[in-house]
């Protein structure tokens, strides 16, 4: 006899028995139905019959049996939640001031009891708080969607420790993930904790495609970001707006909002962190930290290093086990459109802008006790400049052209500018010179009129660059251009022909010119050429015969 998977399920039950006092009351049950059921729910015919009695007893519906249980009472609840959702201390408190009665109930009932009255992530919660609850909750999946559509953005620390010059560090990796395709499009790395420097060279790594990313990248409708400051910040925020891309900041504590990136987070703990040197995360052997002073740790080059072979391995080789496909087929299977960005202005978007203009001294630009060089300053001084920097990168600075926005260069920090950067800055004050001395010898030259040698006596004769032909061929191009901005073709209308002109030879239609336009009502008409003058011409009264040729008159 095989049972039913659903022999313990009541509601399955008392369908069943329904269905066989249906039967009994029509007159049509047989004892084949009730052996029927009996080895579905694997009982015997006898209990079978036993459920159709009790279902008589209860108006018709099957009512099992409900043996007595124990539950929690208010004082008992409040003892679990005072001892943070310990039962066992909760019990010997409630055992020992008398509220579990003269004859106490087990340790094992009032567990029992917990567990059937709280969920298991309630109990997590009095144990850890609310983060320790939300372990426990149920999300729903976002929709795929297309490439490009939804970035995610987050910081993680990397679970190994690191030489950075001679300290023990771990660092930091920012990056921006694809929603889509779980394509990392951009990162940094930093040996500090991040700030709004690691999220803008991140995003300028992410919006520019090509380089050590690949072909991924371009410009995201949306970008999802925690509640951090850095990311917050309105220098993120403008080099988001510019493109227009829309910032979606989530609540704290809500990993699960931003899964895509999370899972990045983790995988490269599990997947690479794991094995190397260093590495926090391992299990412990003894219950004391000891730093042993003799262990080999990375360099920081060499983390690096590592970090980007990883994000290169999990593109191009690592296969989702949802999609059984890598990141990188994903996004060429999509034929979604990219924007690109002009690599040569991304520096524009992803730099702070210092909101008043700066002047060019005769020693660079004063910013903030800094002062700031560059060749392209020689010869400029007096001009107002913007200026663009990286947060906490003050080495460099980008200078525009306050007037129109015209991208003039890069500025280096006077006391830290190398022997080649201070060359070149001499080497442009010479340059500047010797095309200046240029432009004066050649004015010179034009200003000095010089005269042919002669061998007899005549009148000085100055000397021409051109030939004869050169200058009349100047001339008439001249005279040709003259002519030509003088010309108004199609101004005015043809006029009447005047009373001196003749008909044809051949019939007595009179030669007349194309018919003027028809003027609109607002045309104002041009006035009507004047009479001929009396040296005009008239023509004979006969006209000479066709095969004699007209005579000429002076």
């Amino acid at each position: 006899m095989t049972a039913s998977p659903h022999h313990r399920d009541e509601g399955v039950r008392r369908e069943a028995v329904r269905r066989l006092l249906f039967l009994a009351q029509n007159d049509r049950l047989h004892t084949d139905h009730i052996r029927t059921v009996a080895e579905t729910f694997g009982v015997s015919s006898r209990q079978v019959r036993r459920w159709m009695d009790n279902a008589r007893a209860h108006n018709g519906r099957y009512t099992p049996h409900q043996p007595s249980r124990f539950t929690l009472t208010q004082p008992m609840r409040d003892a679990i939640a005072r001892w943070c959702g310990n039962s066992s201390a909760a019990y010997r408190e409630l055992k020992k001031e008398g509220h579990l009665g003269t004859d106490p109930i087990s340790y094992a009932t009032f567990h029992r009891a917990v567990t059937a009255h709280y969920t298991p992530g309630f109990l997590a919660g009095l144990r850890g708080g609310e983060r320790a609850r939300r372990t426990f909750d149920i999300h729903f999946n976002r929709p795929p969607g297309h490439r490009n559509e939804a970035w995610e953005a987050d910081h993680v620390e990397a679970s190994v420790w690191v030489n950075v010059a001679g300290h023990r560090r771990k660092p930091w990796i920012t990056w921006f993930v694809d929603c889509a395709t779980d394509v990392i499009c951009g990162l940094c790395v930093s040996a500090q904790f991040p700030s709004r420097e690691n999220v803008l060279i991140a995003a300028r790594a992410a919006l520019q495609r090509g380089g050590d990313y690949g072909p991924f990248g371009g410009v995201p409708a949306l970008v999802r970001v925690d509640g951090g400051k850095d990311f917050l910040c309105e220098s993120v925020e403008a080099a988001l707006s510019v493109f227009g891309v829309r910032r979606i900041d989530l609540p704290p504590y809500s990993p699960w909002l931003k899964g895509t990136v999370e899972a990045v987070n983790q995988a490269i703990k599990q997947m690479r962190f794991a094995s190397l040197p260093g590495y926090t995360e391992a299990p412990s052997t003894s219950r004391r930290t000891r730093i042993d002073p003799d262990e080999q740790l990375l360099t920081y080059q060499a983390f690096v290093r590592i970090v980007m072979d990883w994000v290169h391995d999990w593109n191009y080789n690592h296969v989702l086990a949802q999609q059984q496909r890598t990141p990188s087929q994903l996004w060429h299977d999509d034929l979604t459109p990219i924007y690109d960005v002009d690599p040569a202005e991304l520096h524009t978007y992803t730099l702070e802008a210092l909101r008043r203009p700066l002047t060019i001294n005769d020693d660079g630009v004063h910013w903030d006790k800094r002062h700031y060089v560059a060749p392209f300053m020689q010869g400029r001084k007096g001009d107002k400049v913007l200026l663009r920097y990286m947060p906490h990168h003050y080495r460099h600075v980008e200078l525009y052209n306050a007037k129109d926005g015209t991208y003039l260069g890069q500025a280096t920090l006077q006391n830290a500018a190398t022997d080649e950067e201070r060359h070149e800055t001499r080497r442009a004050a010479d340059r500047q010179a010797s095309q200046l001395r240029t432009a004066l010898k050649k004015a010179e030259r034009q200003r000095r009129e010089r005269f042919e040698a002669d061998t007899t006596p005549t009148n000085p004769r100055p000397v021409t660059e051109l030939t004869t032909e050169q200058a009349a061929q100047l001339l008439e191009n001249r005279r040709d251009e003259n002519l030509a901005s003088e010309a108004r073709p199609d101004l005015a209308p043809l006029p009447e022909p005047t009373a001196s002109w003749q008909p044809s030879d051949h019939d007595d239609t009179p030669h007349r010119p194309a018919a003027p336009p028809n003027n609109g009502p607002g045309d104002v008409p041009l006035p009507p050429l004047p009479d001929p003058s009396p040296s005009w011409h008239q023509p004979d009264p006969d006209p000479p015969s066709a095969q004699e040729p007209p005579h000429e008159h002076d």
